[in-house]
């Protein structure tokens, strides 16, 4: 059974939703946020808890059990490499690529990134442009900037260090 709650954040409502196998989805779409907070379900708890941690500044990498249902094993494999992005850096899509032995896969990638179900846990945002320019967020460009701005304030930039930090996994 999956259970749903809407939290408070920095960026406004977040919508939470999960079961026992894991979470399942996180959005900021309003769409998606209309309606009462209520009580968070025991099997979404750890996931307020580590998100308002985040938004407060004390927490950089989160652990979560994710449920990421039947999505296509290439995608799976895509938010594997992108949870492993260090808070406060960034990677391209061909970097992601690249790792994962799919070298001529960069549009995919980025394809796979924008069905990401679960932002911020999978750090869609921390993936950048081969030129080090903002590309694609499904929550828009203004979003994705103002969360590499509250990880790393003042910069980001192309850092691909992310082959070596991969193959080491």
């Amino acid at each position: 059974m999956a259970y749903h709650t809407i939290i408070p954040s920095p960026i406004g409502p977040i919508y939470l939703e999960g079961s026992e196998k894991g979470v399942s989805r996180i959005s900021f779409r309003p769409e998606d946020t209309h309606g009462e907070q209520g009580e968070i379900p025991e099997c979404l708890k750890d996931c307020a808890t580590q998100l308002t941690a985040y938004f407060a500044g004390t927490l950089k990498e989160f652990d979560l059990k994710l449920d990421f249902g039947d999505a296509p094993d290439f995608h799976k494999e895509v938010w594997k490499m992108v949870r492993l992005i260090p808070y406060g850096r960034t990677r391209t899509y061909t970097d992601i690529a690249d790792v994962i032995d799919h070298h001529n896969a960069t549009r995919a990638v980025g394809h796979a990134n924008g069905l990401n179900p679960i932002p911020i846990v999978v750090p869609c945002h921390r993936v950048i442009g081969k030129d080090g320019s903002l590309t694609g967020y499904a929550y828009g460009l203004e979003m994705k900037r103002w969360l590499l701005s509250h990880e790393s304030p003042g910069t980001y930039m192309k850092q691909s260090d992310l082959v070596d930090i991969l193959h080491h996994a």
